[in-house]
């Protein structure tokens, strides 16, 4: 077998979409996005594709360390990005090859379905989806305005506050995560969580900058609540620091930007010598959620899977939750088929990073 083409399209809202084709008439779907970055991660996906053409797409990790280590300058978001959507593909063609789904050919399922987890900010919007079965959520920093350096006791309450009514809607038994996204500084991230602690967040997410470890590490030592981080760190070497350094105990690897679903099945096993749980990052598409539900069937230390769509508009079969969770896939490779007359209206887009600046004074503020 042998890869043929390699193409690449803009999907509304913000996703790059990618199929690998072969001389067997076997497709391989991916999603080798970079939020914001769409235009220059196809391209680099196209410069890939220089490598690929010609190869038998089935030998997927061969091809991944080629592609990888035969760049001098190795790693980054950009092409650890692209490189994870041609995985996502390889492995799709593989398992329909052989006629079975990935998480089979990475050692067969170790559960029978995937815990799902929404992103939910508004207490109303929460009990709704509780009674329709969803029993893990995850909300950000509700301070009323972007986080200073140093905040006031007025921005910490609001966030605890808020948090608070999120905890009396939902009640003990579910769980609910709050995301700081980096966004908060070292010393307002310790104020805050001290008053999150008696409504026990499922886990702080990026309580501080991902790259500062050795702070993240002093945080994780300062609470009894899980820390997680991830979203932003790519490849096994980039995750070994945060291990070693027992700077999270929840690692939320995105399989988009990490390296892919082998990539990922690694770090779920160095994460596993340290006790460390995987939450897989995922805010993007359909077939991004497909790539993580066939790692998280695979590894013994997954906690819960986030999303943003089951695939409806774009799969011929959506995903199906049902009381919190999505029963495994039993079609071969991903397991999914795109839904090419209903993503008609939705080709191409220019999404971009938003602007964001502090309404005090018109300073850049993180995203």
């Amino acid at each position: 077998m042998k890869i043929t083409k390699v193409e690449t399209m803009l999907v509304k809202p913000r996703w790059l979409f990618l199929k690998i084709h072969t001389d067997e008439g076997l497709v391989g779907l991916g999603e080798p996005i970079l939020e914001g970055r769409a235009l220059t991660c196809a391209q680099a996906v196209d410069e890939l594709a220089q490598y690929l053409i010609g190869k038998d797409p089935r030998k997927v990790v061969h091809h991944w360390q080629a592609m990888y280590r035969h760049a001098f300058y190795r790693g980054g978001p950009l092409l650890t990005s692209a490189l994870s959507g041609v995985e996502h593909a390889l492995w799709d063609i593989a398992g329909k090859s052989l006629g079975v789904p990935v998480y089979q050919m990475l050692g067969g399922p170790t559960r029978d379905r995937i815990r799902m987890y929404k992103g939910c900010g508004d207490p109303k919007a929460m009990k709704e989806w509780i009674d329709k079965g969803f029993t893990a959520f995850k909300t950000g920093v509700a301070g009323g305005r972007p986080a200073r350096i140093v905040e006031n006791k007025s921005f910490v309450d609001k966030a605890a506050n808020r948090f608070a009514e999120l905890r009396e809607v939902a009640g003990p038994d579910v769980d609910i995560a709050i995301d700081f996204h980096g966004a908060i500084s070292p010393q307002t991230a310790k104020l805050l969580i001290k008053e999150l602690e008696p409504y026990q967040p499922m886990f702080i997410e990026e309580p501080c900058q991902c790259q500062n470890v050795d702070v993240m590490a002093e945080i994780a030592r300062g609470t009894h609540l899980p820390i997680a981080t991830g979203e932003r760190i790519f490849t096994k070497w980039g995750f070994r620091e945060i291990l070693e350094k027992h700077a999270a105990s929840i690692l939320q690897p995105d399989l988009c930007h990490a390296g892919g679903i082998h990539e990922v099945h690694i770090i779920a096993g160095m994460a596993e010598s340290y006790y460390a749980g995987i939450a897989p990052h995922n805010p993007l598409g359909p077939i991004s959620l497909a790539s993580c539900i066939q790692l998280d069937a695979s590894i013994p230390n997954f906690i819960a899977q986030e999303h943003t769509t089951l695939g409806e508009g774009y799969l011929k079969n959506p995903f199906v939750c049902k009381d919190g969770f999505v029963e495994l896939p039993k079609a071969p490779g991903l397991g999914i088929e795109l839904d090419e007359d209903a993503m008609e209206d939705k080709i191409d887009h220019d999404w971009r990073n938003p602007e964001s600046y502090h309404p005090d004074d018109n300073s850049v503020v993180d995203w």
